[in-house]
């Protein structure tokens, strides 16, 4: 399987779909058009209740309670996996799944991804979950001057959709710690307690232990998209409640007195005389 760190790893080592440039329409100027269309699985993870949450905390507090979200699902829960972050905006971190990147089944993988981040979420950032599939295009955006690559098409704006979707509806009356959402077809005919196996355990003395897992897939609904219309989707949620030793706000808090003990936080720099903090 290859492996890619980015998604411009992706581009220079693939045959392109698309190159060369077009009329922009403004004074003659011309743009560059350079990409692949592929077949993709996207997932989005946004952080609940992030203005509220961060209303309390300094600027460069908020800084360490979104970066501790994003190195969590960046360097735990896609160990393994072969799924690309796109971006991240703001609190919500954006992964790119796809045979083209060596997966086997692009939409499994996003839930075993999006069910990691459930279950391991130790400072209770009880994110909010969207997938959806379909023909996307991987490209180059930007100017000379500044660029980057990126992911275009429907899929992305339904799978932004999903994961804005209000949690568990009125009717249903239980405990749970976060939710998946994705269109219903997607589905398919995908056994249940397949897709969401027990828990395989490993202990220091070799012994495995398989814990039942905590999810519950819900009826379908229809839900109004803005911008695409009513679609019919699933919700996937985690019954199971964690009971916090430590928030990810105290977390960012208590990092950012840490860094200041050890003289590497200095606030309103440009206060500060530079001679001060080398």
């Amino acid at each position: 399987m290859t492996n890619y760190n980015s998604l411009e790893d992706f581009l220079i080592s693939s045959y392109l779909s698309v190159d060369g440039h077009v009329n922009s329409g403004v004074f003659g100027a011309t743009s560059p058009v350079k990409g692949r269309e592929i077949e993709a699985t996207i997932l989005f993870a946004d952080i609940s209740g992030f203005s509220g949450r961060t209303l309390s905390l300094s600027s460069t507090e908020t800084l360490i309670f979104a970066n501790n979200f994003f190195s969590w699902i960046s360097t735990q829960a896609l160990r393994g996996s072969s799924g690309i972050v796109d971006k991240y905006i703001g609190d919500e971190i954006m992964i790119v799944f796809s045979e083209e990147f060596g997966s086997d089944n692009p939409f499994i993988e996003a839930i075993e991804t999006a069910r990691y981040i459930s279950e391991f979420d130790v400072l209770g950032y009880v994110p909010h979950m969207g997938i959806a599939s379909g023909i996307v295009t991987i490209g180059y955006v930007g100017t000379p001057i500044k660029y980057s690559c990126s992911v275009y098409g429907a899929p992305v704006t339904l799978a932004a959709r999903c994961a804005n979707i209000k949690q568990i509806p009125p009717d249903v009356n239980t405990s749970y710690s976060s939710s998946i959402f994705f269109p219903a077809a997607e589905w398919k005919d995908r056994e249940f307690n397949s897709v969401f196996s027990p828990r395989k355990d490993r202990f220091p003395d070799g012994t495995i232990e398989e814990t039942p897992h905590s999810w519950k897939k819900l009826n379908p609904r229809t839900e109004h998209l803005k911008n695409i219309g009513d679609v019919e989707i699933l919700e996937i949620i985690n019954g199971r409640v964690r009971f916090l030793s430590q928030s990810a706000e105290e977390r960012a808090k208590e990092s950012l007195r840490s860094l200041a003990e050890i003289g590497r936080y200095w606030p309103r720099m440009n206060n500060v005389q530079k001679g001060d903090i080398l």
